[in-house]
């Protein structure tokens, strides 16, 4: 008997599930969570092999059901862009009504996973997916500050890690909120710079000022000024449980010149080619932090 295109339908099933959930930002996002448990365990809260696993895939179901409401209600406006046209939902290739389900699947699993480490992760998993979905999602096209409430959303998860080592939501945990905050700010006007004219299409506003201008570059470099202050945080001391050795804070401060000098660089060349370099610097930057963070603990 032929199989071959039951296989053929089974892998574009896999394709569009990836695709709609978004599944490279996703498994970057639980990396952030994952990072954070580290960080946050201890002798007074000793390492879960469960918690890890459960942490990973509530996770990434949260993420993926805020991708997917977010592509549900983008649906028209993904046909317009370039970068877009072909997801799933735009194509044709899933229904809104299928769509629909899979969100609201992958909310209730992901929210009883997150439940089953402790009720604060789970609160703080719903907090995140009703942002992204409720208000960021449709504040894209209305106003620039949709990018500032969407930071919101996209810094919980490094936090949450934390969260959920500890079930407990401190100055720690705090200060990873904060990191990963400020740290929304380049790197999503990178994206919105160098993918201003695709954007555009659809009526999004994602620059501060709504276009490629002077006052949005030194916006950026001013926000990756405060991103590096606030990643040098743990080395003063106040933050608690969360400490950073002067030698891990070199890199870090490092890391944060690196990404600066792109920054500048945008500010200088105004052009979509120094954008994208600061947003892949971003990207990089942001996960060698995390991991700068996690040796240095287990170095101390």
């Amino acid at each position: 008997m032929d199989t071959s295109g039951k296989s053929f339908s089974i892998h574009n099933l896999f394709l569009d599930f990836k695709e709609i959930t978004k599944a490279g930002l996703a498994v970057s996002v639980v990396f952030s969570s994952i990072v954070g448990y580290l960080l946050g365990f201890s002798e007074a809260h000793p390492f879960s092999w469960s918690v890890f696993i459960l942490l990973g895939v509530g996770g990434y179901c949260m993420v993926g059901a805020s991708n997917v409401f977010n592509q549900i209600i983008e649906k028209d406006l993904d046909a317009l862009m370039d970068r877009t046209k072909n997801r799933p939902l735009p194509s044709g290739r899933i229904s809104k009504q299928n769509a629909f389900v899979l969100g609201v699947v992958l909310t209730v699993i992901g929210l009883a996973i997150l439940y089953a480490i402790n009720p604060k992760t789970a609160m703080f998993g719903a907090i995140s997916i009703f942002l992204y979905t409720s208000v960021y999602t449709p504040l894209k096209t209305m106003t620039p500050l949709s990018v500032f409430v969407g930071a919101f959303p996209g810094a919980i998860p490094f936090m949450l890690g934390w969260v959920a080592a500890t079930n407990n939501f401190g100055i720690e945990a705090g200060t990873l909120f904060l990191i990963q905050f400020f740290w929304q700010f380049p790197h999503f006007w990178a994206i919105g710079w160098f993918l201003y004219k695709d954007y555009e299409k659809a009526g999004f506003f994602m620059l501060p000022t709504g276009k490629q201008d002077k006052k949005t570059a030194l916006q950026t470099i001013l926000y990756t000024v405060w991103l590096i202050i606030a990643s040098l945080l743990p080395l003063t001391g106040f933050t608690g449980a969360l400490r950073l050795s002067w030698i891990a804070a070199i890199f870090v401060l490092g890391l944060g010149l690196w990404m600066l000098f792109f920054a500048v660089k945008l500010y200088k060349e105004m052009d979509e080619k120094a954008a994208k370099k600061l947003m892949l610097v971003s990207v990089a930057y942001i996960s060698l932090l995390q991991l700068v963070y996690v040796v240095d603990k287990f170095l101390q």
